[in-house]
């Protein structure tokens, strides 16, 4: 095991305390979740969810600082030694990982709360909701959610994530404009099949309504006709404040809580649901379209699922190839 050969080879250059607080936390805190691997095996996204799970265990920020710079160094030393070509530790900022717990949402309903919601919503936006709890789009990215393939592959299970409505009376003759989604987060994404039969049969009961606005996502603004999927029911495109006034009566009807139960909760419901049913965090951090993992790991530090320190477990397989053998 590399990090024994690392602590030995540098006992004599520390005093007794140091040896003994050093070889305490590698074997608490470091071998537990890293010693049954092979060095060269461990990744960058290995070293954010060990993170992520400590801080979500409650660890002191301090106490994961001193583990965390303790680890740096045996992988910088293993850099050194040519045992592994990089360090995984390379490009993790803990200010950052520490800072982005205030990210964390605040409230993030369950599946009773959605179900509640689902009831208290008219049918005509439950597509909508769908986009949020069952892919994760922010409310900008609902609303300009369009008829076709710019936006829904069908074929392929794919939905394109590509455009926001936003509302500018200032600046656009009609007031309605799409952009990029928020911080460029274009991307594409897995339909799931509910989202993509409730997405059909929407289209099927509700025809999409076609909306002339301005169109800034290439770069160069462009006024076309756009077959919106979800509109107000005279079929004009949603503002902050009509939206507003409608969610308020739907969000009080389900009973969600008046601070933090906006649209944006089924996202995080989405996310948590792919975190707590083990889905690997670069394909949540795919699905969220976030520009970094540790973006991911940061917001939802406290949902990702602990490790739970396994015993036995050599025993246990040699056990079972003396049970294979003894049946031969």
């Amino acid at each position: 095991m590399y990090v024994e050969r690392w602590r030995l080879a540098r006992n004599i250059g520390w005093a007794l305390e140091t040896r003994r607080r050093i070889e305490s936390n590698v074997r608490r805190h470091l071998v537990p979740e890293f010693g049954n691997r092979l060095v060269r095996s461990i990744t960058q996204t290995d070293v954010l969810l060990w993170l992520a799970q400590r801080l979500g265990a409650g660890v002191p920020q301090s106490s994961l600082r001193l583990y965390f710079e303790l680890f740096d160094a045996i992988m910088g030393a293993a850099v050194t030694d040519k045992v592994i070509p990089n360090n995984p530790c390379d490009g993790i900022k803990l200010s950052q990982v520490f800072r982005g717990l205030s990210r964390a949402p605040k409230w993030v309903p369950d599946e009773s709360d959605v179900l509640r919601l689902f009831d208290a919503v008219p049918d005509r936006y439950h597509g909508l909701l769908w986009l949020g709890a069952g892919a994760g789009l922010r409310i900008s990215e609902a609303l300009g959610f369009e008829d076709g393939p710019r936006c829904l592959d069908a074929e392929h299970g794919e939905l394109h994530i590509v455009q926001q409505l936003r509302y500018a009376p200032q600046e656009y003759q009609g007031g309605f404009y799409l952009s990029t989604p928020k911080g460029g987060s274009v991307g594409t994404v897995d339909l799931d099949p509910m989202v993509a039969s409730a997405l059909r049969r929407h289209v099927q009961e509700y025809p999409p309504t076609e909306v002339d606005v301005v169109d800034v996502t290439s770069g160069n603004p462009v006024r076309r006709r756009v077959p919106l999927l979800f509109t107000t029911t005279h079929k004009n495109p949603f503002t902050d404040r009509t939206w507003s006034t409608e969610w308020v009566k739907w969000r009080d009807k389900a009973g969600w809580p008046k601070e933090h139960g906006g649209f944006h909760a089924l996202r995080h419901f989405f996310a948590t649901t792919l975190i707590t049913n083990h889905v690997d965090p670069k394909e949540v951090q795919r699905a969220l379209r976030h520009s970094t993992l540790q973006i991911t790991l940061e917001t939802y530090v406290h949902f990702w699922p602990r490790r739970e320190r396994r015993r036995g477990v050599v025993g246990d397989v040699l056990r079972a190839a003396l049970g294979r053998r003894d049946h031969r």
